[in-house]
């Protein structure tokens, strides 16, 4: 089973950039999705961006369009979380996540990392 291994979060400010990465144990499959998702504070995971790995299309929540870019280094097997002009309430969790196919619901990706911590201060 593949793992996946997230880093780079950490504590900024709001306004800042920070760019999180994270790398899948065995190439992803051209077929696979991965995604990005995060969980605040009692809340539940939520999708953030996603990358078909063959094709690089790209799909994000509209709350972070403009602000975050998802992209990956098919000869690195990672996938990339750009994140920039950082809000109070991007704080959370991020997960990274792989899936079969596409998709926007937690219940679909069978693969996850551990979650790196992105805290957003005022």
């Amino acid at each position: 089973q593949r793992q996946l291994a997230e880093s780079g979060g950490g504590l900024v400010q709001a306004g800042d950039s920070l760019k999180l990465s994270c790398v899948v144990s065995d190439r992803p499959f051209s077929s696979h999705f991965m995604a990005w998702f995060r969980q605040a504070p009692g809340k539940g995971r939520e999708f953030v961006a996603g990358i078909r790995w063959g094709y690089g299309s790209t799909y994000y929540a509209d709350s972070v369009k403009g602000r975050f870019t998802i992209s990956r280094d098919r000869s690195e097997s990672t996938v990339y979380l750009e994140m920039s002009s950082l809000k109070l309430e991007d704080t959370g969790v991020y997960y990274c996540a792989l899936a079969n196919s596409y998709g926007t619901n937690a219940a679909s990706f069978r693969n996850w990392g551990q979650g790196t911590q992105v805290t957003v201060s005022a």
